[in-house]
């Protein structure tokens, strides 16, 4: 930090994905003030995996994050990753054979990494003072100052005061229910109904399996070690990638109750369960998943919530960030992602010199704008790819060519307008709604 006044502070609520690449980011401009305020006692989330690839890796380009995270992935010296990255499609669920229906390479490469060794790689690039570590935000309030600025209210009964709020504090967000519930106070009762995430009718087993656990085919490594595998059945699918330099074996089996999205889970979201429930959910599916769940042991079982797509991800000073914005379905592995090009976005937006306290409230609206249209299309477009794994839209004759045209279909948005394009929208956006003019061209 400066030791001059700055242009403005920054708080962030939560130190996830979305949350860290912004500070980072943040952090290496000397005229801003920016604080992490996490409610756990170390920087964690929960899950194993996270997958980076096309415009997330060109976001981590952008905030200047890609070369630390080659090296966390332990790429080639010459930082190439895999040109054939991309995931085999499998019919799982007709007999102890199963057969491959697509093998979908990506226009662009990719890494997959564990998410724990995602997170300290980042937390080691945060400046000292910047994280305030077991700060679990109860509410924020807007102060009556010429500025704008936000107090923020912690469950230890501290607080602190900042100029904008970033909530990445994930899907049951503290700072969502408090942006929605005073709106709703003030008159648009409405919007009570996005505070609550969504049961998507979905039960997920997690486990994490070290690789030299699973048996050899053929002479040679289990598939699920040579890419990523979707076993895809009826109402069912089953996914395995490897992770920690292939260390281990991130794994996950999807049971849909069709006719339940948007009913109410009242059992704990995340619980223990047995392997035989496992076992018993995918009996009778292909010999090499069945060789992959006989190496579960010590399973979770999730309910899979997402937050109903939003109206609006910014409100005057504070704004929503990651799955506190939209928090989505994993069926294409893109919820990090989503929450990196967020973050690439606000952090050049807020970087830049010509946003000020004055003009703060105009930068978030920029921000909302092009990220939450992009955002909730990749929403839409996981949870149809989910429906496309379980063999739900009737598409699965005549070969699965129309499956696998729906398939590619379906990824198309990875290839899309370049993240810097659309900070250069942002930027001019905000210009645009405040009126201001400044120089914006990157």
């Amino acid at each position: 930090m400066s030791s001059s006044q700055p242009r403005f502070t920054v708080g962030i609520c939560g130190g996830g994905v979305s949350g860290l690449c912004i500070a980072v980011a943040l952090s290496r401009c000397p005229d801003i003030e920016v604080h992490v305020y996490e409610a756990a006692n170390s920087f964690k989330e929960i899950g194993a995996g996270v997958m980076i690839w096309g415009r997330a890796w060109r976001a981590l380009s952008l905030l200047g994050l890609d070369q630390v995270f080659r090296e966390v992935a332990g790429a080639p010296a010459d930082g190439s990753a895999d040109p054939q990255f991309g995931f085999d499609y499998r019919r799982s669920d007709l007999g102890s054979e199963g057969f491959l229906i697509h093998r979908h390479v990506l226009p662009y490469p990719g890494h997959n990494f564990h998410r724990a060794h995602f997170l300290d790689a980042l937390a080691d690039l945060l400046p000292a003072g910047v994280a305030h570590l077991g700060k679990r935000l109860v509410s924020f309030t807007y102060k009556n100052t010429p500025t704008g600025q936000v107090g923020l209210h912690f469950v230890d009964g501290t607080s602190a005061t900042c100029d904008v709020l970033l909530g990445c504090d994930g899907i049951r967000s503290v700072v969502r229910r408090c942006m929605f519930e005073g709106l709703a106070r003030d008159g648009r009762p409405q919007l009570t109904q996005y505070i609550e995430p969504m049961w998507t009718g979905e039960i997920l087993y997690r486990c994490l399996i070290p690789s030299e656990e699973l048996p050899l085919k053929n002479g040679g490594k289990h598939p699920v070690l040579q890419r990523p595998i979707i076993y895809c059945g009826n109402n069912k699918h089953f996914f395995g990638y490897s992770i920690g330099r292939q260390k281990w074996v991130n794994v996950g089996g999807f049971v849909t109750t069709p006719g339940r999205r948007g009913d109410t889970w009242e059992e704990p979201w995340v619980s223990e369960c047995s392997v035989q429930e496992v076992v018993e959910s995918f009996a009778g599916w292909e010999r090499d998943l069945q060789d992959i769940i006989k190496c579960v042991e010590r399973p979770m079982k999730w309910a899979v919530h997402q937050v109903k797509p939003l109206p609006f991800f910014a409100h005057r000073h504070v704004a929503l960030v990651g799955d506190a914005a939209h928090a989505m379905t994993t069926h294409q592995a893109s919820g990090a992602e989503q929450a990196i090009e967020d973050a690439c976005v606000l952090a050049a937006l807020l970087s830049h010199s010509s946003v000020t306290q004055a003009n703060l409230s105009q930068a978030l609206k920029a921000y909302e704008r092009v990220r939450l249209p992009i955002a909730q299309h990749v929403m839409a477009v996981s949870a149809a790819t989910g429906e496309l794994y379980e063999m739900r839209n009737g598409l699965n004759g005549d070969g699965y060519s129309a499956w696998i045209s729906e398939l590619k279909t379906l990824w198309r948005w990875v290839a899309g307008e370049d993240l810097k394009t659309e900070i250069n929208k942002a930027l001019v956006m905000t210009r645009d709604i405040g009126g201001t003019r400044f120089q914006y061209k990157l």
